[in-house]
């Protein structure tokens, strides 16, 4: 095996990795979606409706659907970092492109993958300083009363995730996707 073939198990656990990534930002997606049309329906249509027939139903939106919905929008974000590092599709600035000779190029992609690996575990390191704060504080989320950081945890496992990747990248160059075809 060359040094830049990755081993079967390799290729199969990003593949499955990235599979598991995409559904779960999928699923927050549509849990968001879900959550504020329940409210708004509520509040907008049934609520007025069920007045104006003289039923007394109370509130009619959905309880603390506006912080499901960020704390959904976190956990999606967070494991769109590691879908976007998957697939090759996050920004890449253009900063001193060309300046190395082009037979360095492989060479220099491993570097920057292992230097983008360890800025990202670093990032990752902070996050989990900051759920450490939230959690050791005791505070509560407004309106639903409940913890935040089971779900900040997932700020530092978005950043790890990819900080994983690119370590595996600088390891095995073939798992690395191909750039898009055109890059902004």
């Amino acid at each position: 095996m060359n040094a830049g073939t990755a081993p079967a198990a390799v290729v199969t656990l990003l593949r499955r990795w990235h599979q598991a990534e995409c559904w779960l930002a999928v699923a927050c997606f549509v849990f968001i979606a879900a959550v504020l049309v329940i409210d708004v329906v509520g509040r907008e249509f049934y609520g007025p409706v069920m007045n104006a027939l003289g039923v007394k139903v109370g509130a009619t939106g959905l309880f603390g659907s506006q912080k499901l919905a960020i704390f959904a929008l976190v956990i999606g974000s967070f494991a769109g970092i590691g879908v976007a590092t998957a697939t090759g599709v996050h920004l890449v600035p253009r900063v001193c492109f060309g300046w190395v000779p082009q037979r360095l190029g492989p060479a220099m992609n491993r570097i920057a993958d292992v230097v983008t690996g360890a800025f990202l575990l670093g990032v990752a390191w902070y996050g989990v300083v900051f759920v450490l704060a939230t959690r050791q504080s005791g505070v509560l989320a407004a309106v639903i009363n409940v913890s935040p950081w089971p779900v900040q945890a997932f700020i530092p496992l978005g950043f790890a995730s990819a900080a994983l990747r690119y370590f595996i990248f600088a390891a095995w160059p073939a798992t690395r996707p191909a750039p898009p075809e055109f890059q902004e």
